[in-house]
């Protein structure tokens, strides 16, 4: 089917909706696991969703070097080659535009990257990162921009937004030139943390023509009221009828509030990564199994979980693993903490369904400063 967004109902600012995708539907606010490598790292394609996951992110960047976009088009895409049968979103590359600065070099043409894995010189324009991402045929595709760290002067945050303008220009034309399929493109919004930069570039997005707005450029070094304080700058000059990207977002606080400021779609590595180090996410706040006071407590993490790992291993037997540095004890907290964040934010779609969204956030920030119960 082709793509299409239905927004559902509003409460506040909050939004819940649903994404047509040619992969099947999804639900909005909608966390996305981070699957750079065509894999959510230690997880099988069903454990992720058996988490409550309707869509996941791959990278062009890291595919296109390994094992190469052209390969994974031959064996049938993207989605058959990771076997995913549901949506995927796939980051353009401009993130790695900031991340790897020291191993390219930025043209009004394209970026030239010199390759981490060899060291082999290629280059990554717009129009290549739109082909890239039709190869893999993911449902969402991203424009390719440049993603500036902040803080930073005000001229440099302005060159790069204007320059992501043109190169979202150039992935458009590329994009509508190429047989979709149904697929989206999303441009991305820029300009930091100056409010007038960020309504030039997406006002000058929607003069494009986007099937979404992402907000980039956040999630970047800044202090969390910087990034909230831009997302509110920002949200109002972007389409209410169309799906809203917040782009590497984040923590389950920055999660929830951001939906309560109208956004959609999030990505992060913070659940699978805090999981391989120990970190389990919770109703009651982040537990830390590496903590002594976990080795002989026969709990679970959450024995009202719906989620099997969370609710029948103890939290001794998941301390023993971790500090084993067992494989286990990373997958079991990965998959946990996954189902953690589609639990939040199916929690935060039935609130704003219900008109409840305030109630659900206080009560949620409670939760999360009350800590764990106390041990029995």
């Amino acid at each position: 089917m082709a793509f299409s967004f239905r927004l559902i109902a509003s409460d506040g600012a909050a939004r819940s909706g649903e994404m047509i995708t040619p992969h099947g539907p999804v639900r909005t606010p909608a966390f996305m696991p981070v699957g750079t490598q065509a894999t959510v790292k230690g997880l099988e394609p069903e454990t992720v969703r058996a988490t409550g996951t309707d869509i996941l992110l791959g990278n062009t960047y890291h595919l296109m070097l390994r094992p190469g976009a052209e390969r994974i088009a031959a064996l049938g895409g993207l989605h058959r080659f990771m076997r995913w049968p549901h949506a995927i979103l796939t980051d353009s590359g401009g993130f790695q535009v900031m991340s790897l600065a020291g191993l390219r070099k930025i043209e009004e043409r394209c970026v030239i990257f010199r390759s981490h894995l060899d060291g082999a010189i290629f280059e990554l324009s717009p129009e290549r990162a739109v082909e890239i991402q039709s190869l893999l045929s993911s449902d969402i595709a991203m424009q390719l921009d440049e993603c500036v760290k902040l803080p930073a002067p005000r001229a440099e945050l302005e060159r790069a937004m204007r320059l992501s303008l043109r190169w979202a220009e150039r992935s458009r034309r590329t994009f509508q030139a190429t047989p979709t399929g149904g697929r989206a493109l999303f441009g991305i919004v820029q300009g930091g943390d100056d409010p007038a930069l960020r309504v030039a570039s997406a006002r000058g997005l929607i003069d494009i023509g986007f099937e979404g707005y992402a907000i980039g450029g956040l999630a970047v070094g800044e202090p969390a009221e910087v990034m909230r304080r831009t997302i509110d700058e920002t949200v109002p000059a972007l389409p209410v009828d169309r799906p809203r990207y917040l782009m590497g977002v984040g923590t389950p606080e920055d999660v929830l509030e951001a939906v309560a400021r109208g956004i959609d779609m999030f990505d992060c590595v913070i659940p699978t990564r805090n999981g391989r180090h120990g970190v389990a996410f919770t109703r009651f706040g982040p537990i830390n199994l590496k903590n002594a006071r976990h080795a002989d407590d026969p709990r679970p993490l959450d024995e009202e979980n719906a989620f099997p790992a969370a609710r029948d291993y103890s939290r001794a037997y998941l301390h023993h693993l971790v500090k084993s540095g067992e494989t286990l004890g990373a997958v079991l907290l990965s998959a946990i903490n996954l189902a953690y964040y589609q639990q939040l934010t199916a929690g935060m779609h039935v609130a704003v369904d219900e008109q409840r969204f305030a109630e659900f956030r206080t009560q949620t920030t409670e939760a999360w400063a009350r800590g764990d119960l106390p041990p029995r």
